[in-house]
């Protein structure tokens, strides 16, 4: 018996040591590292890791860059201009997650240190005169626009840009965190924080395509920006927080095209912080809404709070929830049921009534064209990881 219990405790024995964690110790992978530079000619998928971002890096025509959830991607200043640009028939593709999402940052954490990410297709475009082509602006002096509303720029989703709005190259203007050139509707554009540029969060230069689950926190110029003659019909859960430097909550324009492309978008909140002020003294921007350039749309379940009185020296200037800026937009938009915004819900502003950037624009929406509540909802974002930086959530 004792035989026969000594071998079954020395069985067990073996047993238990054969499974030990220690002596079989789960392989753990390292978060991978390396630089980021020049054109990229070939498909490339970049695994979760830390990565630098050197230079004007290009995804080339046919080619497909990827980024794998968690992936960290750092630009320096010190070393130039830096940006991420995709060009006319490259995709990119960033498969962030909600708990780890791929962040694109700048070392100096000072806003306006890169370029940002920049993607250009070739879809429609109504730039100034009517021409169905232009010359972007953003230091790369690249053709944008085309007929091919269904381009494909790839899929960014659970992506976050940090510190962006450099002048590129030759420095006739800044980025932004996300820079759309013609960018058509087969492109998917989900769950993006654009963070504390010195431009705008984002903005479309004409195209298609839609974005949903977006957020601008602290950018310097406007929180979202279009012009062109964008045309995107799918957008849903637009959030801004101004504070600290910023302009309007949303600039919209067409080229001064009277036109019927009547973006839309719904579920928006646009908030400023008490104390925010112009990104310029003296070129005062401080409305929920502007409207000009022929710009229109229709926009719906609308939170705007906090754009009130800003002094400036000796002068008062009142936020407004909407702003005409010039007669053209008044007469071909407004009054021809063009824009239109509905279930919008105002507080902490001075003027909720819209009204014209002078004096000489009087501004009356046709009945049902722009109606005010007290139970708009705006924008309805799940609060995680991808929405917070520094263990602080941007949606407030």
């Amino acid at each position: 018996m004792k035989t026969k219990i000594f071998a079954l405790a020395l069985a067990t024995g073996l047993f238990l040591n054969s499974c030990s964690s220690s002596d079989n110790p789960i392989p753990v992978t390292p978060p991978a590292t390396g630089e980021i530079t020049g054109t990229i000619t070939a498909n490339k998928t970049f695994a979760y890791g830390n990565y630098t971002l050197k230079g004007i890096v290009k995804v080339a025509p046919g080619v497909t860059v990827t980024f794998d959830a968690g992936s960290i991607i750092t630009a320096n200043k010190t070393t130039g201009d830096n940006a991420l640009v995709v060009l006319n028939g490259g995709k990119l593709n960033i498969n962030g997650t909600a708990d780890k999402p791929v962040v694109f940052t700048e070392a100096s954490a000072i806003p306006g240190s890169w370029g940002g990410i920049i993607m250009y297709g070739d879809a429609p475009i109504k730039a100034i005169g009517g021409v169905t082509t232009s010359t972007s602006e953003d230091g790369n002096a690249l053709s944008y626009g085309g007929a091919n509303a269904v381009h494909n720029g790839g899929s960014l989703s659970y992506a976050r840009v940090e510190y962006a709005g450099s002048k590129l190259a030759d420095g006739t203007k800044e980025n932004n965190g996300f820079t759309f050139y013609s960018v058509g509707s087969a492109t998917t554009l989900d769950h993006l924080v654009s963070y504390k540029g010195a431009d705008d969060g984002y903005e479309f230069f004409g195209g298609t395509v839609s974005m949903t689950n977006a957020i601008s926190y602290g950018n310097y110029d406007d929180a979202f920006d279009w012009q062109d003659g964008w045309q995107g019909q799918n957008n849903s859960n637009w959030y801004a927080y101004q504070t600290g430097k910023g302009n309007y909550g949303m600039e919209i324009e067409c080229s001064n095209i009277n036109n019927t492309f009547f973006p839309k978008v719904t579920n928006i909140t646009l908030k400023r912080e008490a104390g925010c002020v112009p990104e310029v003294a003296g070129d005062v921007q401080v409305d929920a809404f502007q409207f000009k350039k022929e710009g229109n749309g229709d926009y719906s379940n609308i939170i705007i709070s906090g754009y009130g009185d800003y002094t400036e020296g000796t002068t008062i200037y009142k936020g407004a929830a909407v702003k005409i800026q010039d007669a053209s937009t008044n007469t071909n938009q407004v009054n021809g049921s063009k824009i239109k915004l509905t279930n919008v819900t105002i507080s902490s502003t001075s003027q909720i009534i819209p009204v014209g950037a002078t004096s000489g624009i009087t501004v009356n929406f046709p009945v049902g064209y722009f109606t005010s509540s007290t139970s708009a909802t705006g924008a309805s974002l799940t609060a995680g990881t991808w929405s917070t930086v520094g263990g602080v959530s941007l949606i407030k």
